[in-house]
């Protein structure tokens, strides 16, 4: 009887610890097979994109009824919401190029005035004054990883750094896609991160490293960006049966 007891003591003792290490087992199996399947998607098509066209989306090109271009050409590996480690969710989407660094251009997705801080390198962003799905408020598309591995800029010489609120149109080009990840020679694979940032109320982008200070680039696309759409490749458009 007295051992009947002990067990039951023990059993609810430790019940609680082994939900919680049966919920955090299923969690990190669905984390890391979402990871693994994007990633191998990436690869099969970087192996040959050419045998896969329609992986891809086209620079300049739009879906219907949305506001932004496709800035650049290339295969969406990674979305909104993505989440490469534990804790850790994705600000924005990585388009990769089929090319090497510097060859594959890099368009503004929509009209605004372009930013370029002095110490950027691969980056520039640009404000939109009115937001096109919610014109009371001003939003900012943030373009990254425009230089090579060790910093050399492919940023057009239109922008130098220290630029300040340029304007620039729809499809004007705003550099290359490169592989820079902000260490010398530790390059990442060849892209184009794009986000959409938020403002802070004070005229001023907000911190696009905080995936709450960016939004969702779907509507603004016209495509299945986020990490809960399972739709592969991510090129059919909201509101098309095309």
């Amino acid at each position: 009887m007295k051992n009947k007891l002990f067990s039951q003591r023990l059993l609810h003792l430790f019940l609680p610890f082994l939900i919680l290490f049966l919920a955090g087992g299923i969690a990190s199996y669905y984390w890391f097979s979402s990871r693994m399947d994007r990633t191998r998607y990436l690869l099969t098509w970087l192996r040959n994109p050419f045998q896969h066209p329609g992986w891809a989306i086209t620079a300049l090109d739009s879906c219907p009824q949305a506001p932004f271009l496709f800035p650049s050409t290339g295969y969406i590996g990674y979305r909104w919401g993505d989440s490469f480690r534990p804790g850790h969710k994705h600000q924005g989407i990585d388009i990769f190029a089929a090319g090497k660094a510097g060859s594959t251009p890099v368009y503004a997705a929509y009209d605004g005035y372009l930013t370029r801080l002095p110490d950027w390198k691969a980056s520039v962003i640009i404000r939109i004054p009115e937001d096109p799905l919610h014109p009371d408020r001003q939003i900012w598309t943030y373009y990254t990883h425009l230089a090579d591995e060790n910093g050399k800029s492919f940023i057009s010489d239109q922008f130098p750094p220290g630029s300040q609120d340029l304007f620039v149109e729809q499809g004007d080009l705003l550099g290359y896609q490169g592989n820079h990840s902000g260490k010398a020679a530790k390059p990442v694979g060849v892209h184009l991160h794009f986000s959409i940032v938020k403002d802070d109320g004070q005229g001023h982008f907000m911190n696009e490293l905080e995936m709450t200070n960016t939004l969702d680039p779907s509507p603004y696309l016209g495509l299945p960006l986020t990490s809960n759409h399972t739709l592969h490749p991510p090129t059919k458009c909201l509101n098309s049966d095309s």
